[in-house]
């Protein structure tokens, strides 16, 4: 289960990112003040539009950043107090995770189920189990750097789910894959509900939105605009496009920044 509280995280601004952002401002709320629970056997989807703050509240939950006020918690373990025992209960996937060009895929599934402390044996029963259903056997002696986008991000899944995670946080997860890998992608997090994980994830795609979703939310410029249940979304929405429905949330709240 994740449990978001309050949460909120400010940047500093540089004196190049000023001027690129033409603000006289000596910092930017990224996220400001949200809260939201994910709960176990359940979808829930963070929506929004680019710069909402999505990534930066992901990437919280997943103890990549701090947050500046608030807490999450995370399988009852605080982001802030026990950041370490969030990150053992977490798997997380994103696009812009990189990978190592010289390693094989058996070579980085280990190094990262010895990170989480698995035994050898353990480690080789899962990553079996992994490679199998995402069909990486067939390119498993391969070096990351002669794979295809969408070999790594298979590769980036299993690296993810080693440890057999309780939380799973996907970022974009299909963006630029090809039909059947982003096929045997949704599949996975299918997979995830079905074996009671908690899952979250963001997309801009609303078909798979559409198609996953248990529970969603919609955030823009750091500010929660929406939070219900996808049978609501849809309820709400009726007559119009699930695209046209968040375009409608997005354009109705637009914070002005302070």
């Amino acid at each position: 289960m994740i449990q978001i509280q309050n949460l909120s995280k400010t940047f500093n601004l540089t004196k190049a990112q000023k001027k690129e952002l033409k603000t006289n401002a000596s910092s930017v709320n990224a996220v400001n003040n949200i809260s939201f629970d994910c709960q176990p056997g359940r979808i829930f989807s963070l929506l929004g539009p680019n710069g909402a703050g999505k990534t930066t509240t992901l990437r919280m939950i997943a103890t990549i950043l701090k947050p500046s006020a608030g807490d999450i918690q995370v399988s009852g373990h605080s982001v802030i107090q026990a950041p370490e025992l969030v990150r053992s209960k977490i798997g997380f996937l994103t696009g812009s995770t990189k990978l190592y060009d010289r390693l094989s895929p058996g070579e980085i599934v280990d190094y990262f189920g010895q990170l989480h402390n698995m035994d050898k044996a353990l480690i080789e029963t899962r990553k079996d189990a992994l490679f199998t259903k995402l069909g990486i056997h067939e390119f498993s002696k391969k070096r990351i750097g002669q794979m295809s986008t969408g070999m790594k991000q298979k590769v980036s899944i299993a690296r993810s789910m080693i440890h057999d995670p309780q939380v799973v946080i996907f970022d974009e997860p299909t963006s630029g894959l090809d039909v059947i890998t982003a096929a045997s992608i949704i599949d996975l997090i299918r997979e995830c509900k079905e074996a009671n994980r908690t899952v979250i994830f963001s997309s801009h795609i609303m078909s798979e939105v559409d198609l996953l979703c248990d529970d969603l939310a919609i955030i823009n410029k750091g500010e929660l605009v929406y939070k219900s249940s996808m049978d609501n979304f849809r309820k709400e929405s009726a007559g119009t496009s699930l695209t046209e429905a968040f375009i409608n949330i997005v354009s109705k709240h637009n914070p002005v920044a302070a």
